[in-house]
């Protein structure tokens, strides 16, 4: 019988296993890492942009680069899924006793750690640049929260479509879907400025959402206290859908 004790030492043990890859493969994890710190200096210093919007763009634009950062960098758990699938890791794991699905969770909890320490970093680099959070140090933890918990959901986005692809060289194709739901975001440009109809595909953008509601909390320019309600359902509604979705399917593998 599967007590929450064996779940948790099970998944614990799977969580160090995802862990013991970054030693191994410490050029992607830097690269997931650097990859962000360089679109923020890219659209903050070299393209400019910030149509629409007033005040300072870094102001602006570093909470939509920490939102566009947790839809990003999903490819690396993904490959990791499917490498486990296409190698045999999974039939070898089913075969100890282990709880089911603690491969699921490890994984996860590792993406999280992996995207906590993006966050961290990011928002070093913006604050060597200038950019500092007003909204004191609830609202910076508000923030945090929102955006760790639209990479939750994202995150889990990510495992189904890995189990559904089931082969590392399909990521890459299943990867691109995720290039329209950061650039159709507010996340470097006010909806304001843009044609109508762009303009309220944009607004409803999940990403969207949370971006709004972290400037809100962060007190930068473009922040609404009105869409933080949206900033909690659209993730924990992605998660109702994708979450069972992904074990479902993981279940179905052993079959």
């Amino acid at each position: 019988m599967t007590t929450p004790t064996y779940v948790l030492t099970d998944s614990w043990t799977m969580t160090r296993r995802e862990l013991a890859r970054w030693g191994r493969q410490p050029v992607t994890v830097v690269v997931s890492l650097v990859f962000p710190v360089m679109l923020l200096l890219m659209f903050g210093y070299l393209v400019g942009g910030g149509r629409g919007v007033s005040g300072e763009y870094l102001d602006f634009l570093v909470p939509g680069m920490l939102a566009l950062t947790m839809a990003f960098g999903l490819e690396g758990t993904m490959v990791a899924v499917t490498q486990d699938l296409n190698k045999g890791v999974i039939d070898r794991f089913r075969s100890m006793p282990m709880t089911s699905g603690a491969v699921l969770v490890g994984r996860s909890a590792a993406d999280m750690l992996q995207s906590a320490l993006g966050l961290a970093v990011l928002l070093a680099v913006a604050a060597a640049l200038g950019w500092r959070a007003q909204g004191g140090p609830a609202g910076f933890l508000g923030a945090v929260g929102l955006l760790l918990l639209f990479r939750f959901a994202m995150l889990w986005i990510g495992i189904h479509l890995a189990l559904v692809a089931g082969k590392p060289e399909l990521v890459q194709a299943v990867q691109i879907l995720v290039w329209p739901v950061g650039f159709l975001s507010n996340a470097f440009a006010a909806p304001e400025s843009m044609p109508d109809w762009l303009g309220t595909v944009v607004q409803w953008n999940p990403m969207s959402q949370t971006a709004t509601a972290v400037r809100d909390l962060f007190g930068s320019p473009g922040g609404e206290p009105g869409h933080l309600w949206a900033a909690v359902v659209w993730p924990l509604a992605l998660l109702a859908v994708f979450l069972p979705l992904a074990v479902r399917r993981f279940a179905r593998l052993s079959r």
